[in-house]
């Protein structure tokens, strides 16, 4: 399983269509093991198949691959029938800008335009929804799901160098720097996400049998391109995943490990949005709620391999973390879990 974990705060845009019908929000949360407890709980993250569960639970009830953002449903089998056009594209651009023109096609309400400026391109979305959080989750989504087709459809990670938003800093705009780039700009004149031009003289290389793969892990194909493999932050997480949080170096002596000086790794992990405590809080966090989902191991234990030498310490952490104690996390995620849920 891929410890990384997902916010609530997107479960709870997902399944706000269909907030009028409990019967249906009961069914999606049964379908991807979740509780209506586990959805409202502040700060509460699950493991991305969940969300992946969630998502597709939500279109189901909707016949929506767009979970309701748009005023036009973009009925089940619309985004494969698009992907299957882009294999055939022949590099980026192409793909993209068909892409674009194929979005053009299913939506009202939000389209994308690839603009090309010297030696940046520009995806800029207009959005003309006008309830502020559909708004708000409708162009995340877009992005975000433009973006996993990007890297999908050339087979490598392309990053976005600075994005641009036209409303107001969400509160939880601190997974903006996972899901777009750290350099990031609210309350600005368009909503853009910015990338090297010269990637879109990259080539498609998906065919028949990548795009059936893509489409088989859909949707979390899409949203989990988005991570940075090749950065410093990623870098880091795969060092300390080899050893137990006890065993987690210093700074300073992780800065030795990777031939560079402690203030040139500081410097280097705050420009990809973390500092090197917090990196290491978020891992602490994701191990927690794996291990309580997914092992029976003693809430001392898991407090001892994370690193925390008092029990009553990672108590606190974790009701900062999710809101809720970690007993009470496992026995809901276990009480709700689906029969064909794997975590």
């Amino acid at each position: 399983m891929d410890p990384s974990t997902i916010s609530n705060v997107f479960l709870r845009y997902a399944v706000a269509p269909l907030r009028n019908d409990p019967a249906a929000v009961g069914r999606v949360l049964h379908a991807c093991g979740l509780s209506a407890a586990l959805l409202e709980a502040s700060h509460a993250r699950v493991p991305p198949e969940r969300f992946s569960a969630l998502w597709l639970a939500v279109a189901r009830e909707l016949d929506d691959e767009f979970l309701g953002s748009d005023s036009r449903r973009m009925k089940i089998g619309t985004f494969a029938l698009l992907c299957r056009g882009l294999i055939h594209a022949g590099r980026l651009e192409r793909g993209l800008r068909q892409c674009l023109r194929g979005f053009a096609t299913v939506f009202d309400d939000i389209e994308g335009e690839l603009i090309v400026e010297d030696a940046e391109a520009r995806l800029r979305v207009a959005n003309r929804i006008a309830d502020p959080p559909r708004r708000v989750f409708a162009t995340e989504l877009f992005l975000v799901i433009l973006h996993g087709v990007i890297c999908w459809l050339t087979g490598r990670r392309i990053s976005f160098t600075r994005a641009t938003f036209d409303y107001p800093e969400p509160g939880y705009s601190i997974e903006y720097h996972v899901m777009f780039c750290p350099d990031l700009q609210f309350d600005a004149g368009t909503t853009e996400a910015c990338f090297d031009a010269r990637c879109l003289e990259f080539p498609v290389v998906q065919d028949e049998a990548g795009l059936k793969r893509f489409l088989r892990d859909a949707p979390q194909s899409v949203f989990m391109k988005y991570k940075n493999n090749d950065g410093w932050v990623a870098r880091v997480r795969r060092r300390l995943r080899k050893t137990n949080g006890e065993n987690w170096p210093t700074l300073e002596a992780l800065a030795g490990e990777m031939h560079v000086a402690p203030s040139t790794l500081r410097r280097r992990l705050e420009s990809e949005g973390l500092t090197y405590r917090e990196l290491k809080d978020g891992l602490r966090r994701d191990r927690a709620i794996d291990l309580l989902c997914s092992t029976r191991l003693s809430i001392e234990a898991i407090a001892g391999e994370l690193g925390y030498q008092e029990v009553s310490a990672f108590y606190r952490a974790f009701r900062h973390w999710t809101g809720t104690r970690p007993g009470c996390y496992r026995e809901d995620a276990l009480a709700t879990a689906a029969p064909t849920t794997t975590t």
